[in-house]
């Protein structure tokens, strides 16, 4: 099954969200650290939160849904996500 050039990105764009989200710590974001968490780096919820955006359409994005992302979007997510230019 071959994916078509905008499927082929949104589906990137929920890889590389999943994996920059396990990279980064609760400490390095300012949250607390707890002993034991089920999930490495941050929690879908944690990164909704702090960009401010709801939990339903961050999974939507991790999912890889064709939903359109807003320019203060994307900045807010690169903000949580500890990403620069």
């Amino acid at each position: 099954m071959s994916l078509g050039n905008d499927d082929y990105r949104y589906k990137e764009l929920a890889d590389f969200l999943k994996i920059r989200r396990q990279k980064i710590s609760p400490s390095q974001v300012g949250l607390p650290t707890t002993e034991r968490r089920r999930t490495p780096g941050l929690r879908r919820e944690e990164v909704a939160q702090l960009s401010g955006i709801g939990l339903t359409w961050y999974t939507w994005l991790e999912q890889g849904r064709p939903i359109h992302v807003s320019t203060s979007i994307i900045e807010s997510l690169s903000r949580v996500l500890l990403l620069d230019a």
